[in-house]
């Protein structure tokens, strides 16, 4: 019998400004010159979540009271710079799954499979 490969997401409940709860899943984190980053989504809490748009949340590790929480980022040009590097990173990802996907051949770039 093949074993089922089960996806455990990692979730987070954050706490927005006015004291809402909301769970959202973290689908990258990555260190960007010394400090660490996490790019996040709102948690699946239903089945028309495929109707909905997907927002992309950026947060970043501070250091509040000696313990580390997850905080907006206030700063204009750091906040481009960070979100321009993860929205880099997973359009290259779903490009990986896209050609490892539609592929039937084991050709790199320029695959004649995707016609380029």
């Amino acid at each position: 019998m093949s074993e089922m490969n089960e996806y455990t997401p990692e979730l987070f409940e954050l706490i927005d400004d006015e004291g809402n709860k909301k769970q959202f899943e973290m689908i990258d984190a990555a260190e960007i010159e010394g400090e660490q980053y996490f790019a996040m989504i709102p948690a699946i809490e239903d089945d028309n979540y495929l109707d909905e748009d997907c927002e992309l949340v950026i947060l970043k590790a501070v250091e509040d009271n000696g313990e580390e929480i997850l905080a907006s980022i206030d700063d204009d040009e750091e906040f481009e710079k960070v979100s321009q590097f993860f929205m880099e990173r997973i359009s290259d990802i779903l490009d990986d799954c896209d050609r490892d996907s539609d592929c039937e051949c084991d050709c790199d770039d320029g695959c004649c499979c995707h016609g380029e």
